[in-house]
């Protein structure tokens, strides 16, 4: 079971999300700001993260940078959310190392496909493909 750590600062939100989210077979560690969940992310190591990026005191933006500056996160898929979706904010989020931006209201079935291609990147950087060996035999040169 993949865990995903949702960093939401609307308490309604988060746990309507995290609900949702574990009722469609994730395990999920829901936080109210940015500090909690650079704390968890660094510590738990979790397969995805979700974050709202208008977050008080420290906001999603930056924690998207800190997070994927940090060698022990970095790797760890990112993606953005935002009530508040204003022209350029989805390059903004990207530019800060996001991997995808997704809008409130939350449509489930298109965020469960966000989380999933992100699972599937992850998940082929992990194992990557051997290449194909069905090429000219080489012969390499006697010693």
């Amino acid at each position: 079971m993949h865990t995903i750590l949702l960093i939401e600062d609307n308490e309604m939100n988060r746990d309507m999300l995290a609900r949702r989210l574990q009722r469609s077979g994730f395990d999920c560690v829901a936080v109210a700001n940015a500090d909690d969940g650079i704390e968890i992310a660094q510590s738990r190591r979790p397969a995805i993260i979700l974050m709202d990026l208008r977050l008080p005191e420290f906001n999603g933006w930056d924690a998207a940078k800190l997070l994927k500056s940090d060698p022990q996160t970095r790797d760890i898929p990112l993606i953005a959310l935002t009530a508040h979706a204003m022209e350029g904010d989805r390059e903004r989020a990207l530019a800060a190392g996001c991997d995808d931006y997704d809008t409130k209201p939350i449509d489930l079935p298109r965020l469960l496909d966000k989380i999933r291609v992100q699972l599937d990147r992850t998940a082929a950087s992990d194992h990557p493909h051997l290449p194909d060996d069905t090429g000219p035999a080489t012969t390499l040169p006697a010693n």
